[in-house]
């Protein structure tokens, strides 16, 4: 519907991103999963330049509201109709803090939904029981966005198996190869997903998908 969402905002200090000039971005919403680093680096930065309104767990929420951002708190289960569709906030099984130290609450993920599409992004997640729950509640998720770095998130075949419990078969892989706990074998993670009937697909930084 003409907007544009970001989701956990990893750039400048990324060195596989330094080509992407932040300044640049057209941004309507930045949705955050949690409070790591390497996915709020960059939110203060974009916010102030395109009054982008954060949208996160109510902890991470009030943090940036206290430094007057726009922000809009959820929380497990709940939904929102925003005017690109309606949202909402879904469980993950990770850590959360913000790199000051401050309490982020619980990791989440999103599922984003109007008339062109279901996009599910997990955000940083184990595999969890709670997904096989998602086909029951949400709309059929025509393409899912999974971490498949192991050490810090699920692997790949801990994606393939979240993708088939969530009844979706096209993935973009993320969180993998940025740093050195969670560089993969792509050709590895493909034939995991194909052995399975599903599509990975592995962007190039500044790539796309049409779906």
């Amino acid at each position: 519907k003409g907007k544009h969402i970001m989701l956990d905002p990893f750039i400048t200090p990324n060195e596989q991103a330094k080509a992407i000039n932040v300044d640049g971005l057209t941004v309507d919403y930045i949705l955050i999963s949690h409070g790591h680093i390497d996915h709020v680096a960059d939110v203060e930065l974009i916010a102030k330049h395109t009054d982008a309104q954060i949208v996160s767990s109510w902890e991470i929420a009030e943090y940036y509201k206290k430094k007057e951002f726009k922000t809009h708190p959820m929380n497990f289960g709940g939904k929102w109709e925003f005017d690109f569709g309606t949202l909402w906030y879904v469980q993950a099984t990770h850590s959360s803090s913000l790199p000051d130290g401050t309490y982020a609450g619980s990791a989440g993920g999103f599922i984003l939904h109007n008339e062109e599409a279901t996009v599910y992004y997990s955000g940083d997640t184990a595999v969890t029981m709670d997904m096989q729950l998602f086909p029951k509640l949400y709309p059929a998720i025509d393409l899912s966005i999974m971490p498949i770095g192991d050490n810090f998130t699920m692997d790949a075949k801990g994606a393939v198996l979240a993708a088939e419990m969530v009844n979706c078969s096209k993935v973009i892989g993320c969180h993998y190869d940025t740093f050195g706990y969670i560089k993969i074998d792509h050709a590895a993670a493909k034939a995991i997903f194909t052995a399975e009937g599903k599509e990975l697909t592995l962007l190039p930084i500044e790539g796309h998908i049409i779906l």
